[in-house]
């Protein structure tokens, strides 16, 4: 994964160094493949690092999810905070003692730390040598991923709905907006999804 970010962001126009500092401080591999991908479609890089904040809202709920792990030293909370990546947290959350919680998160957060920055300058020095990442089929990588993470979650029908009216309305903006609008836009689907819980809460109330 973070070698196809590297080959596609410097294939696709933008300097060595960009994928690889942002990797290093951003560290959120949805929002740095959004980031690359509306600003190499033509979008507005502000549409871009909103899309991004965005993305990575749901580290709020993982914060207070891990809040007991990363222990009370400021320097610990803050080194663990950019270490809270999806696969941290739910690796965290899998152990039931806190010792465990505490290992894994770091464990694995530190790991994939390394992983994902050794694999962005490897994919950046070879994007500068592919000309084009199409052919290769590394412009898939990401979206296959997303795609089979979502998947299980359609199982559940209350999630069905918010999923299908976002897609349906990020498709229909697509030729009309510039890149990144219908990714914010697909956010309506928040909102169906609450306005048709809303009759449920009631009856439940």
């Amino acid at each position: 994964m973070g070698a196809s970010y590297g080959a596609i962001a410097v294939s696709s126009g933008f300097p060595l160094w960009l994928p690889v500092l942002m990797s290093l401080l951003v560290f959120a591999g949805a929002s740095q493949f959004m980031f690359i991908g509306i600003v190499a479609a033509g979008g507005n890089p502000f549409a871009a690092v909103l899309a991004g904040l965005l993305a990575n809202a749901r580290h709020l709920p993982f914060g207070f999810a891990v809040g007991d792990v990363l222990g009370r030293r400021w320097t610990a909370r803050l080194a663990g905070t950019h270490l809270m990546i999806d696969e941290s947290v739910a690796f965290a959350l899998a152990q039931r003692e806190t010792h465990r919680r505490r290992a894994a998160f770091w464990a694995c957060g530190i790991g994939l730390f390394a992983c994902w920055n050794l694999g962005v300058v490897a994919g950046a020095f070879a994007g500068t040598a592919i000309g084009d990442t199409d052919v290769f089929g590394l412009d898939a990588a990401f979206p296959a991923v997303l795609l089979a993470l979502v998947l299980p979650a359609l199982r559940d029908r209350a999630a069905r709905l918010p999923v299908l009216a976002g897609v349906l309305v990020a498709l229909v903006a697509t030729p009309f907006l510039p890149a990144g609008l219908p990714v914010l836009l697909a956010l309506a689907g928040v909102v169906a999804g609450v306005a048709a819980k809303e009759p449920q809460l009631q009856e439940a109330g």
